[in-house]
């Protein structure tokens, strides 16, 4: 595949956070981008990472995503946005859910009319399945900006699309960070004995966000083919001495995840290492991808997946 990001201006959301140091380093070890504009809101962050990479392509702005007007100088002249910011934590975003929607959905708003303002090429949201059978504020505030983000491909020359995925592994807020440190206690906590969960490792989810930002047309929403796991073979795999003890739901939270709906299956397309959920809208002329749709609904959730990951295989990854 051709270099999606070769002499490209990007502007990254979230640039601090762990998608995006680990989408830095990728992009500028083995890309060729004319600049990177980090945009976030914490300036400690900032300072590290411009100590860490030490890169003249790299810029830096203190921003918000609720910010429309310094959003909108951040993007000026860009030609790739990778949308990244969140307010990412389940039980936070349920106690404080006005500031989820700020961040989250009213961000998304901010990212998609700048975009068209400024002519911006391409837009790559970073979704979750957490946004799939919503059932916490974080996940619909998700759900809301996918559709927001999706249907901005009607305005202008602008085209947008998504990468949705499950668990990073390590990523902050997952469990294995948590179990790693309850292991020292010799007992972990467990929610519910049956959940499941997928897993990606951060790198593969960067990447398989660039190479969406080389197929997409406008309107996709894309999603890996990824493993599952059980939580309680997580815990084994991180301290396979310690006790088990069973505290119930977090609220918000789902027991296993989906990736794909059984209503967004009929309009996906299969590929060998993805998969693409196709709009309900055209978005571009002389479409090919749209005549070739799967007509059988399945639905790709993390306790009917044909990949499982292994403990042996979690203990190699982290």
């Amino acid at each position: 595949m051709k270099d999606p990001l070769e002499n490209k201006i990007i502007l990254l959301t979230g640039g601090t956070g762990l998608y995006g140091q680990k989408f830095v380093e990728i992009v500028l070890s083995r890309y060729h981008p004319k600049k990177i504009r980090i945009y976030s809101r914490n300036e400690y962050l900032q300072y590290q990472m411009e100590r860490k990479f030490n890169d003249k392509r790299l810029r830096y702005f203190i921003g918000d995503v609720r910010d429309k007007d310094r959003l909108s100088l951040a993007m000026t002249d860009v030609d790739i946005v990778v949308h990244a910011a969140a307010l990412k934590h389940v039980p936070i975003c349920e106690y404080n859910p006005i500031e989820a929607i700020n961040t989250n959905i009213n961000g998304m708003i901010n990212i998609a009319n700048c975009a068209i303002d400024h002519n911006v090429n391409k837009v790559m949201f970073i979704s979750s399945d957490k946004a799939v059978y919503s059932i916490n504020l974080y996940g619909a505030t998700k759900s809301v900006a996918e559709k927001l983000c999706v249907q901005s491909n009607v305005y202008g020359k602008t085209r947008f699309a998504v990468s949705r995925y499950g668990n990073v592994v390590g990523s902050r807020g997952s469990v294995i960070p948590l179990f790693q440190e309850q292991k020292l206690t010799g007992e972990l906590t467990l929610t519910d004995p049956e959940m499941t969960r997928f897993w990606i490792t951060l790198d593969d989810g960067v990447e398989f966000s660039i190479k969406n930002l080389g197929r997409m047309k406008g309107g996709e929403i894309f999603i890996p083919k990824i493993p599952s796991m059980k939580v309680k073979d997580i815990a084994k795999a991180i301290a396979p001495e310690a006790k088990i003890k069973i505290i119930g739901l977090r609220p918000g939270e789902k027991i296993h995840e989906t990736l794909i709906t059984e209503e967004e299956s009929i309009r996906t397309t299969v590929f060998k290492n993805y998969f693409m959920i196709n709009p309900e809208f055209r978005y571009w002329e002389k479409d090919e991808v749209l005549n070739r749709l799967r007509t059988k609904p399945f639905i790709y959730s993390s306790d009917n997946n044909t990949e499982w990951l292994t403990i042996e295989e979690l203990q190699k990854l982290i």
